[in-house]
């Protein structure tokens, strides 16, 4: 579904990927495992448009979004739920589900999504910034995935919320990968969580992809070490 050939990007001309290359299959969770600053987020952000390409190819269904912008990433069918939830907090939370459907030219019956992530419901009229750092993340989701989109970038879903929430995302995400037919690509530093959900998980390092896992073969101690031994 997605392939990523030599991927050059960065920030003000400061390389950050450095030649990095990976391919995720339809219907497959793939993780990206990773210390700060070595290229998870700008990874993301180039895969979906917000910093541009310097060079390599970007594949999306055997065509190339290289050099396309980000709204038509979007309406041909890459979601993106950015680190920080990335929600209006001034617009309620029905108006945050419409506007992302109409961004991308869905329908805004919000039924079908509400369905999804029935703890929205009560807070449709609630704004943004009233929600709890949980609640926020699910809007942040259901306002991804009311676009329909194929494939979902998810950027640190966990980060500051509460365990509750982080057990209602996976299980969520594991309902709706075959009710949907979702793929993701996960970049995550909650190893229990990124092991909860992925086929494989992607070792990154200073912009590049070094080496694969298959998710049962991570834990802490393993992945400190390879950490480690990338670093040494």
């Amino acid at each position: 579904m997605l392939d990523v050939a030599d991927l050059r990007s960065g920030y003000d001309g400061i390389p950050v990927l450095a030649g990095l290359s990976l391919s995720v299959r339809e219907l497959e969770f793939v993780g990206i495992l990773g210390h700060n600053g070595m290229g998870k987020t700008t990874l993301l952000r180039t895969l979906i448009g917000i910093l541009p390409t310097t060079s390599g190819e970007i594949r999306f269904q055997g065509a190339s979004m290289t050099r396309l912008p980000s709204h038509a990433r979007a309406r041909r069918g890459i979601g993106y739920v950015p680190q920080g939830r990335g929600i209006f907090p001034g617009l309620t939370v029905r108006d945050n589900l419409r506007f992302a459907a109409f961004a991308v030219g869905r329908s805004d019956d919000l039924e079908p999504i509400l369905a999804e992530f029935p703890r929205l419901g009560p807070l449709l009229d609630r704004p943004g910034a009233a929600l709890s750092g949980g609640e926020q993340q699910l809007l942040a989701l259901a306002r991804a995935l009311i676009q329909e989109p194929k494939i979902v970038l998810l950027d640190e879903p966990t980060e500051g919320i509460q365990p509750s929430i982080v057990e209602e995302i996976i299980d969520l995400l594991k309902l709706l990968r075959g009710r949907r037919g979702l793929t993701i690509l996960l970049v995550e530093q909650n190893i229990d969580f990124i092991k909860a959900l992925s086929d494989r998980v992607l070792l990154i390092q200073k912009g590049v992809i070094l080496r694969e896992l298959a998710a049962g073969d991570i834990s802490d101690a393993a992945a400190l070490g390879d950490f480690g031994a990338i670093e040494s």
